[in-house]
């Protein structure tokens, strides 16, 4: 465990890290300051928290890191603290913003993300699932609906793909008339879907 002064360091490290990537007109060119905020990914709570905001908001700018980064933040999401957890989850939508390819992987680890028991956590996947959703409705059903499909492993999976289905019922179809665009074709996606 790090003492006060320590985590106070690691912070303001941290923070001059994000004030310089922010201010940074070519931020690719601040490679150093973002695997600064990389690391800080195995240091204090409070800094993991921080590094948590800051790994996805820069993610675009380093595709060179992007493995390291994703994998980092992947840690922060099976942290133990809860804030930690829930700030982890609330950037994974980032990832996809400007890198739609990472879409697929991230609904998956959010359908799987379900299943958590406190209360801020799942509100926290509910609202970052609808967020990627709506950044690209059709990608995010396909890979919900492989946790329909999968049923390799019983026990677990069967938690998982009651959870993804009432995600769907309860958070999807209640704004189709929004999210499922163009109507005719989304329609005949999720028809697809179902079949398989």
């Amino acid at each position: 465990m790090t003492d006060s002064s320590d985590e106070a360091k690691q912070i303001e490290k941290l923070y001059e890290f994000g004030e310089r990537l922010n201010e940074a007109k070519d931020k690719s060119q601040n490679v150093k300051d973002y695997e600064g905020v990389i690391d800080a990914t195995k240091t204090s709570l409070k800094a993991k928290q921080l590094a948590a905001q800051l790994i996805p908001r820069f993610f675009k700018f380093f595709p060179n890191l992007s493995s390291r980064a994703l994998n980092a933040h992947f840690d922060l999401i099976e942290e133990e603290d809860l804030a930690v957890r829930v700030q982890a989850i609330r950037g994974l939508p980032l990832f996809c913003k400007d890198t739609k390819e990472y879409i697929s992987k991230i609904v998956d680890i959010l359908g799987q993300l379900l299943t958590a028991d406190e209360i801020v956590e799942r509100d926290a996947v509910h609202k970052a699932l609808m967020s990627v959703l709506r950044q690209d409705v059709k990608e995010s059903l396909t890979a919900l609906f492989k946790h329909i499909w999968n049923v390799e492993e019983p026990s677990q999976d069967d938690t998982i793909r009651d959870k993804v289905l009432c995600f769907i019922r309860d958070k999807v179809f209640p704004l189709k008339a929004e999210l499922l665009r163009p109507p005719e074709e989304m329609e005949r996606h999720i028809t697809d879907l179902i079949k398989k």
